[in-house]
């Protein structure tokens, strides 16, 4: 069949990845996509069960490092579009093996930069999913795309590092590229190290929510149905060259998160809430809060369609009907309940 458009999403067995993946395959049953993920032990094939017997898909297994397997497949599919999701994201990891964060996040961007650029058939887009902790923290100042780039753990400097490299390849060759930079994301599918999973998963194994620290964190939450129309949006209409930030005015405080989870999952009167909440010692670092503006994003179209009683119902919903959706264990991933225990409230 000749499809209309080819695309290539880098870590589409991950959680946003898996996301996008489905809604591209589901919405463009012209289009071919293609996800290249090594399946590391954040990412499930269960994700992708809904559309992996569908025509235009195409599951690769491979590393985004490997320059040999991406330079083949940007020489052989046609590649016009990439999404480049495939990044290390866990911020507590990355102060433990910063290496592996360098090596996956800037040097598999180089690789699929460099393979992109050199490719017979030239692409249209490559759309490079970022992060608000590039900017770093901040208590009032609200962060638009030309606020300085501060990253302040290991995580977010390979994020910014990667954004310079995806940005030399517009300053020298004007190479289409796109960046988003988005604020936390969360849905049904998300690996349990990420603060609203990790909950939900803690409460269902009669654990307590476990708070880091006594600072007063708070986080931005964005549904991830609202993050996917934002990246096919920026693909139809967005600028190369430009950074859109994909922003929520949703911001929840962790303790109030916590608390709000509990009640849920638990169905306990306000008295017996604080039963479940555990403090414990926080990581090396921690950001407060990332308050970010999208004006831009919002000039093409874009606005967030989830409100978060809704959001947050639907993915407490998802986790109580698919208990053991991350309780399998294999030689991939190792046990489960292991990382859960090392997970952090990011």
């Amino acid at each position: 069949m000749d499809w209309n458009r080819t695309v290539l999403v880098t870590g589409g067995s991950g959680f946003i990845g898996s996301h996008l993946v489905c809604s591209l395959v589901q919405r463009h049953p012209d289009w071919r996509i293609i996800n290249l993920d090594d399946l590391d032990y954040c990412c499930s094939p269960k994700s992708l069960e809904s559309v992996q017997d569908r025509a235009n898909y195409t599951f690769i297994r491979g590393d985004v490092c490997n320059s040999r397997l991406v330079n083949h497949i940007f020489n052989t599919e046609n590649i016009d579009v990439i999404f480049h999701l495939a990044a290390k994201t866990h911020v507590e990891s990355s102060f433990e093996t910063p290496s592996s964060f360098q090596r996956v996040n800037i040097e598999g961007t180089r690789v699929v930069l460099a393979a992109a650029h050199q490719a017979r058939h030239q692409p249209q887009r490559l759309i490079y999913v970022s992060t608000d902790e590039v900017y770093g923290a901040s208590l009032d100042e609200v962060f638009d795309e030309s606020s300085p780039v501060r990253p302040s753990n290991p995580y977010s400097a390979t994020k910014a590092a990667a954004e310079y490299l995806v940005r030399s390849y517009w300053d020298k060759y004007k190479f289409p590229i796109i960046i988003t930079r988005s604020n936390n994301i969360y849905g049904p599918r998300q690996f349990t190290e990420k603060v609203i999973p990790r909950f939900l998963t803690l409460l269902q194994m009669n654990k307590k929510c476990t708070i880091q620290g006594t600072l007063p964190k708070s986080r931005h939450f964005l549904f991830v149905d609202d993050v996917i129309n934002a990246f096919l949006l920026v693909l139809e209409k967005g600028a190369v060259g430009e950074i859109y930030n994909v922003g929520t005015g949703c911001e929840i405080p962790i303790m109030q998160l916590a608390r709000q989870l509990v009640k849920m999952v638990k169905n306990v009167p306000d008295s017996e809430v604080n039963d479940w909440l555990e403090f414990v010692p926080d990581r090396p670092r921690v950001d407060l809060r990332y308050p970010i503006k999208c004006e831009k994003l919002q000039y093409l179209g874009w606005r967030a369609q989830m409100p978060w009683a809704e959001g947050i119902r639907q993915t407490v919903n998802w986790y109580q009907d698919n208990p053991n959706f991350w309780s399998d264990t294999s030689e991939d991933r190792g046990p489960i309940r292991n990382e859960l225990e090392k997970a952090t409230n990011e």
